[in-house]
C-alpha cells in the first residue's frame, strides 16, 4: 500500500515513516521543510535501507496533491503537515488556520477528487476542556484554549462532517499527548528550529551545552512536587499507534477518534531526574512563577486504543530520556 504522508520529514513524520516501511508498506513524503531538514531521507535511508519518495511542497496547493496522489497510485494519507507552537498560534492566529484548517481542507478536496478515501490525521489532547480532571478520554468535551487547539478541532469536526457526508470516507482523528523520545539507533529524533517550546527538546539542549539551564514555571500546582503533570508518550509507540490505526481503519468507514498516550502522569521534575539519569549528570534548573493558561496535571485514558486497535504504549521515561539523548549527544546541533 503507498501511503501520502504530508509532513513526513518531520519529527513524528519521519518515525512514522520508518514504521510503515518496516510494515512493508511505501510512504511518499510531502513537505515544505519550514519545520525539517530534508537530511532526515538519509537517517530514514540507514536505518530501513529504503529511501522513500520525497517531493518539497505545501500541503495548500491543489494541482501539487492530486498529481502526487494520482501519479503514485496513493490508497491513504497520513496527514501531519501544520504548525504546532501554542504561543506562536496566540500571535498569528491567521498564519496557523491558513496553514491547519485550509490546508486540511485543501487535502480532503484533493483525497476527493482522486477517490482517496482513508485519512488518518495528527490532531492533539489540546482540543479538550482543561476543567475536567484526568485521565481523559475521548468523551471529555472539547473547548481548545488557543488557536492551535482550535485549528486542530476545526479540522476533527471536518472530518467528521466528510464521514458523514460519504459514507465509503474513512476519517481517523489521533488525539497525542506529549511526544518525547527519539529513534532506538541514535540517527533521527526531534530537532526544533529556534528554541524548543517543549521540555524534553529544551532538557536534551541543556544537557549538550547548547542552553543554559531549565527554566520550571509553577512550583505550587496540586501535585505531588508542586511541578505540573504531562503524559508523556515516546515517539516509537506513537509512531506504531499510527500503522494500528491505518490498518484498522482503511476499508472501514467513519470518523474514529481515538487518544494515543501512555495513560500516566510525570511531572516536570521526574523528567528533570530521569534525564539527569540518562546523560549522567543533574542538570540546572531555574524556578518561576506559573505561566498564564498552564494547566497543572492532565493524561490520557487510552483505553479505547488498546480495545480497537490493540495497540498501548510500551515505553518507560527512562528509555525516552535515554533514547533522547543518545539521539542529541551523537547529534549535538541536529541534523545538518
Amino acid at each position: 500500500m503507498k501511503i501520502l504522508v504530508t509532513g513526513g520529514a518531520g519529527y513524528i513524520g519521519s518515525h512514522t515513516c520508518v514504521q510503515l516501511i518496516d510494515k512493508g508498506w511505501q510512504p511518499v513524503i510531502l513537505d515544505s521543510l519550514v519545520n525539517s531538514k530534508v537530511s532526515v531521507l538519509d537517517r530514514i535511508e540507514s536505518i530501513t535501507g529504503h529511501r522513500p519518495p520525497f517531493i518539497k511542497g505545501d500541503v495548500r496547493d491543489a494541482d501539487l496533491l492530486s498529481k502526487l496522489l494520482s501519479e503514485h497510485s496513493v490508497e491513504a494519507v497520513i496527514h501531519f503537515a501544520g504548525l504546532k507552537a501554542v504561543g506562536e498560534s496566540v500571535a498569528q492566529p491567521l498564519r496557523y488556520y491558513d496553514n491547519n484548517v485550509h490546508g486540511s481542507v485543501v487535502l480532503m478536496q484533493a483525497m476527493q477528487k482522486c477517490a482517496v478515501k482513508t485519512l488518518v490525521f495528527s490532531s492533539s489532547a489540546t482540543v479538550y476542556g482543561h476543567a475536567f480532571a484526568p485521565p481523559w478520554n475521548e468523551q471529555v468535551p472539547t473547548a481548545p484554549a488557543n488557536p492551535y487547539g482550535r485549528s486542530k478541532l476545526m479540522v476533527d469536526q471536518i472530518m467528521g462532517d466528510m464521514a458523514a457526508a460519504d459514507a465509503a470516507c474513512s476519517m481517523t482523528s489521533l488525539r497525542y499527548f506529549n511526544p518525547v523520545g527519539a529513534h532506538a539507533s541514535g540517527l533521527m529524533g526531534e530537532d526544533p528550529q529556534g528554541t524548543p517550546n517543549n521540555l524534553m527538546p529544551y532538557l536534551a539542549q541543556v544537557a549538550v551545552g547548547r542552553l543554559e539551564a531549565l527554566q520550571i514555571y509553577g512550583t505550587d500546582y496540586d501535585t505531588p512536587d508542586g511541578t505540573g503533570v504531562r503524559d508523556y508518550i515516546h515517539v516509537t509507540d506513537l509512531a506504531q499507534g499510527h500503522i494500528a490505526a491505518l490498518a484498522y481503519a482503511h476499508g472501514q468507514p467513519g470518523h474514529h477518534v481515538f487518544n494515543l498516550g501512555s495513560g500516566q502522569g510525570h511531572s516536570v521534575m521526574d523528567m528533570l531526574k530521569a534525564f539527569g539519569k540518562a546523560c549522567g549528570r543533574e542538570l540546572p534548573y531555574t524556578l518561576s512563577p506559573r505561566r498564564p493558561g498552564d494547566v497543572a496535571a492532565y493524561w490520557a485514558n487510552p483505553q479505547h486504543a488498546r480495545n480497537t486497535l490493540g495497540w498501548h504504549a510500551e515505553k518507560s521515561i527512562d528509555d525516552m530520556c535515554q533514547d533522547t539523548w543518545r539521539w542529541q549527544s551523537s547529534n549535538p546541533n541536529g541534523y545538518l
